[in-house]
């Protein structure tokens, strides 16, 4: 999978546009309104947000943020006193969040397009990396905590939401009833019986152009279910796996929020720490063994 594949895919598909009829406002200019709605509708289902953000520690803090989608985030640790710099692959994200942080007037401290492979900043800039969605669209994961590791201090912090294999959304709903939702759907579209648009036509024709059974293999199905059918890469994690994708790191707290598992109504159901889909994780950088490297390439500002 190519880093330039999934950048693509969100320049295309910027992260949550479709829920707050963005692109159209934005054709208008109308930044400010689609900037207040995106945030209402956002922290309404997914209201444990800023009560975890609150439990950062992040005031006069050097933070960096790792992938900034509308930067409803981005605002909310600056907010928060955090002495903020942000980085993102996508250019339509950072004209959003310029565009925000402008008309908004908060300050901040830098805002780069770059990938987390190569993060262009000197080794110990941060006290703290933030990065809430996005490292599970990262297949070189490995790389990227290494880099993560560079820009902290030693004793520093990694905070990151990822999403939750031990999840009613992973297990239940696109583990079971969404495969055998297009287990029926395909042979269905094949004979005409069937003609599925929108989400479930582009599911079916993923199916077709891959093989409906190696399409509804687990490894190849979740890259299709997390963020929409044309997502390049999705990976979910659970403790065992951060310690492994994660080994310059030692993981400090680990627990999970969000009730959501669609086509399933369960959001307003109790039950977010035991099977919720998003995973916070916190993460200490261990102990170098040789010096960090020197900065890397400069990104865009």
């Amino acid at each position: 999978m190519r880093e330039t594949d999934i950048a693509a895919f969100w320049s295309s598909h910027p992260c949550g546009e479709q829920l707050a009829g963005g692109r159209a406002r934005e054709e208008q200019g109308d930044y400010a309104s689609f900037f207040t709605r995106y945030d209402a509708f956002k922290y309404e289902l997914e209201s444990h947000i800023p009560r975890c953000l609150d439990g950062l520690d992040v005031a006069g803090r050097r933070v960096l943020e790792i992938g900034l989608g509308q930067g409803t985030e981005s605002e909310q640790l600056i907010r928060r006193g955090a002495r903020w710099t942000g980085v993102d692959l996508t250019e339509a994200s950072l004209e959003r969040v310029r565009t925000r942080l402008a008309q908004r007037n908060l300050p901040f401290d830098g805002l780069h397009r770059a990938s987390v492979l190569d993060l262009p900043f000197e080794a110990e800039s941060f006290d703290m990396v933030f990065s809430h969605g996005v490292l599970h669209h990262v297949p070189d994961i490995i790389a990227a905590q290494r880099e993560i590791h560079r820009v902290l201090v030693p004793g520093g912090e990694l905070v990151a939401m990822l999403y939750a294999r031990w999840s009613l959304n992973y297990l239940i709903a696109i583990g079971l009833v969404r495969r055998m939702a297009l287990a029926v759907a395909v042979p269905l579209a094949r004979t005409g019986l069937l003609q599925p648009t929108g989400i479930v036509g582009a599911h079916v024709r993923n199916a077709r152009t891959t093989g409906l059974f190696e399409y509804l293999r687990m490894r190849e199905f979740i890259h299709h279910n997390t963020d929409g059918p044309d997502n390049p890469y999705a990976r979910v994690y659970d403790s065992r796996t951060v310690r492994q994708s994660f080994p310059d790191f030692s993981l400090t707290r680990a627990y999970k929020r969000f009730m959501h598992a669609p086509p399933l109504p369960v959001h307003k159901l109790p039950g977010a720490a035991l099977a919720g889909w998003h995973l916070w994780v916190h993460l200490r950088p261990r102990v170098r063994t040789t010096s960090p490297a020197g900065p890397r390439s400069i990104g865009a500002q």
